[in-house]
């Protein structure tokens, strides 16, 4: 074996024992942990972060949000669709690259009517929608010698969306 080849082994090792201690904590966590790791929890929570930023300025210009001419009313608009694609990307994990795709989209056009969130909020939703197209399900398997604490097997820990529905 070469000196390349080694060191491939050595980093495919050393991944592996970096996903098993994740597995371990998850397995052994709450359910909360267990369905946080199932989604693509800090996009989906960065994107309603967005959506509020968003919304802030078109909620304190309501007055003149319906007003011919004035661009306040899209405010409302995105920032109410960045709220419903986060919520929706809790739900429907398998779904959270169209949604990131949309979120950013959203985000950069609501400079035009609510200033983006005094631009955070664009920053927040371009970064929330680059975490969910960058998410993606992955099978987790335990190593063969790993028993809980009663003494029983482990059972493998799959993140994989057709595996967990039921």
């Amino acid at each position: 074996m070469s000196e390349k080849e080694g060191r491939a082994l050595k980093r495919s090792i050393k991944r592996d024992e970096k996903i098993q201690r994740k597995y371990e904590k998850v397995s052994t966590g709450g359910k909360f942990k267990q369905w946080r790791n199932k989604r693509p929890f800090w996009g989906a929570t960065l994107l309603l972060l967005a959506g509020l930023m968003i919304l802030y300025i078109p909620l304190h210009l309501y007055e003149i949000a319906f007003i011919p001419g004035s661009f306040v009313f899209v405010g409302f608009i995105f920032g109410g669709l960045l709220l419903i694609i986060g919520v929706l990307a809790y739900i429907y994990p398998a779904f959270s690259t169209v949604f990131g795709v949309i979120g950013i989209f959203l985000s950069v056009l609501s400079i035009m009517g609510a200033l983006g969130g005094f631009i955070v909020g664009t920053i927040f939703g371009i970064v929330a929608g680059a975490l969910l197209i960058g998410w993606e399900l992955q099978e987790v398997k335990p190593n063969q010698d790993s028993v809980d604490h009663r003494g029983d097997k482990k059972k493998p820990f799959v993140k994989d969306q057709e595996a967990n529905i039921a």
